[in-house]
């Protein structure tokens, strides 16, 4: 089973670049965005906790998402891998993906980090506001602020992740297909192992 954790700044690339390696593996994306939305629209259990989480203007803690993550490779047992995007953050959450993961007897193949410069970020995610309407892409001091937070919260994941040797760090400047290829390489790559 091939499972990938792609990392990188908001502007770096990842919905492009899982888009590519969801169609080229088969892999079930796996977004902690949409594992909400999707298990709040459903009205699950889990769902619901998360909303009322939401609604009071709290975090939804780690357990929730991890048993959303949880349910959703039960129902994709079949599937030849999975993408988490946005997940795990922090060391801890890292640490209960490879707990849950242990438990379905598969683990986290690579770590895959698309590393762009803070200027080139801001610049995309200026371009990103012009096109896109998002209100958090068209200010400057909150996506410096939000690339800052990025790097300041998931280095440690990064440190987690190289200390297994499954870490891969991608430069995330250049053509879509050059980096995807540098991506796939890097991938393959770890398979062998």
């Amino acid at each position: 089973m091939l499972n990938l954790v792609l990392f990188g700044p908001p502007g770096a690339g990842k919905g492009t670049q899982s888009e590519k390696l969801i169609q080229k593996y088969n892999l079930v994306h796996l977004s902690t965005g949409d594992l909400l939305r999707s298990q709040i629209a459903a009205g699950t259990e889990l769902g619901l906790r998360a909303k009322q989480l939401m609604d009071n203007g709290l975090l939804v803690p780690d357990e929730v998402v991890i048993g959303m993550i949880e349910s959703k490779l039960q129902e994709n047992q079949a599937a030849p891998g999975f993408i988490f995007d946005g997940f795990p953050r922090t060391v801890n959450q890292a640490i209960a993906l490879d707990q849950l993961l242990d438990q379905h007897q598969t683990r986290i193949t690579v770590m895959v980090a698309l590393v762009v410069d803070s200027e080139e970020l801001t610049r995309r995610l200026l371009l990103r506001g012009q096109t896109s309407g998002r209100p958090d892409d068209q200010n400057e001091e909150l996506i410096r602020r939000r690339v800052k937070e990025y790097n300041d919260k998931t280095a440690p994941v990064a440190d987690y992740y190289n200390q297994q040797e499954k870490y891969v760090a991608i430069d995330g400047i250049g053509s879509i297909e050059d980096i995807f290829q540098t991506i796939c390489q890097k991938i393959e790559e770890s398979v062998v192992r």
